[in-house]
């Protein structure tokens, strides 16, 4: 049989009710004929609970207490899988539940933030081949130590994609509170349209630009491995959006497929660091250490040969990255830090710009309009994206939304 592998999110198992909702559509799967691997995050705001009883046993539990962390909040993932797993046995169905270490989805040592290195795909073989639905539990894996780990925000997207490589799955179908995605947060945007298809480029840029619907980590490795991915809705019988290959997409792109917005990012700039080789490493050489991922960065270089670093982090990582640069500035020669946290990024996307010109200097002219400041600047060949202040962040989208047309089906440029 061919292999569909499922993968719920929070929302749609926050409840006994909403379990037996998701058995019922996994059962139908089965029933038209495919072997079924459901992955499962935990149910509802249970990990934001978990974290809340830690943070009271210990406010900041840090890389000493990170351990003893993952070991707690792999613990959501493993009352839902059981659940599931007993209302399909209830509903006349095998099925059998896997945690991350049952399995063996062998990550590196990162607490919070492990990666997949390998899964060993022997015991869901041979349940598949014994008849079985297997429930996995989603976001944890296991290091070669045996320690539990997590994978980080979206791990159970990436559990379940990885999973579906792994055992040559048809498709990887994310069930989801929207029904698929968006070409703007429809939160923000009135008339943002639910596209029928993306590619992995797209998805990719928009899931690691702010797009919450999908975790870039799992695009990653369905790009890596061309494994469809659709996005559905667990509350509807929407079809969602297919995330392939650009081959398997329409020949003639929209010039615009979404918009990304994300407030969740914080800005520092160096000042008056003499320009000279070696620079940017000392500056960002401490801040990758302590794992902190950076986003944008411009230089410009001063007259005098000095030169203004300035570059974007996450919102969480900006005390500890103001931190780490106040340590450092004495011997970068630097003249002032400066810091911002009250900035958000906005980007454009879509593969129909390869073959258009024109689309920065018409989002430009939208902004300036609408007299909004661009604070910084970044482009690839399939998305342009640009800082500005939060407080600009709605009136911006809404205003591109509505210059590139992206509320209408047969939007072009």
């Amino acid at each position: 049989m061919a292999l569909i592998v499922q993968k719920f999110g929070g929302t749609s198992v926050a409840s006994v009710s909403h379990i037996e909702k998701v058995a019922k559509r996994v059962i139908a799967t089965r029933e038209k004929g495919y072997d079924v691997i459901v992955v499962v995050s935990a149910m509802g705001k249970e990990t934001d609970r978990l974290d809340e009883l830690a943070r009271e046993v210990t406010p900041n539990p840090g890389q000493k207490a990170a351990r003893e962390l993952d070991v707690l909040l792999s613990t959501g993932e493993q009352v839902t899988i059981a659940l599931l797993s007993m209302t399909l046995i209830k509903m006349g169905w095998q099925a059998r539940s896997y945690t991350g270490s049952q399995v063996r989805i062998l990550t590196d040592k990162v607490h919070s933030k492990a990666r997949i290195i390998e899964i060993d795909g022997q015991n869901l073989n041979q349940d598949l081949a014994a008849g079985r639905i297997v429930v996995v539990a989603g976001f944890q894996g296991v290091d070669e130590h045996g320690n539990i780990t997590t994978l980080g925000r979206g791990g159970s997207d990436t559990t379940a994609v990885a999973i579906a490589a792994v055992m040559k799955a048809e498709e990887c179908q994310i069930y989801t509170d929207v029904k698929g995605v968006y070409t703007a947060d429809p939160r923000m945007v009135e008339g943002a349209r639910c596209l029928e298809k993306l590619t992995f480029e797209e998805m990719l840029e928009l899931a690691s630009l702010g797009s919450k619907v999908l975790h870039s980590r799992a695009v990653e490795f369905a790009s890596r491995y061309q494994l469809p991915i659709r996005v559905l809705s667990s509350f509807n019988e929407s079809p969602g959006t297919l995330i392939t290959s650009e081959d398997d997409t329409e020949m003639e792109k929209p010039l615009i497929s979404g918009i990304a917005t994300t407030r969740d990012e914080a800005k520092l700039t160096v000042l008056g660091v003499p320009d000279i080789p070696g620079v940017a490493s000392s500056i960002l050489g401490p801040i990758s250490t302590a794992n902190i991922e950076v986003d944008m960065i411009v230089q410009n270089v001063a007259a005098d040969n000095t030169t203004d670093f300035t570059f974007t982090v996450h919102r969480d990582d900006y005390d500890q990255t103001l931190e780490i640069l106040t340590k450092v500035s004495e011997s970068i020669g630097a003249r002032e830090i400066r810091g911002d946290n009250k900035i958000a990024k906005l980007s454009l996307v879509g593969v129909g710009m390869r073959s258009h010109a024109g689309v920065a200097s018409r989002m430009f002219a939208v902004l300036a309009a609408e007299s909004i400041n661009i604070q910084m600047i970044s482009t690839s060949e399939i998305k342009i994206s640009v800082v500005i202040a939060e407080r600009y962040l709605e009136l911006a989208a809404r205003a591109l939304h509505s210059e590139f047309d992206l509320n209408s089906v047969n939007q072009n440029g």
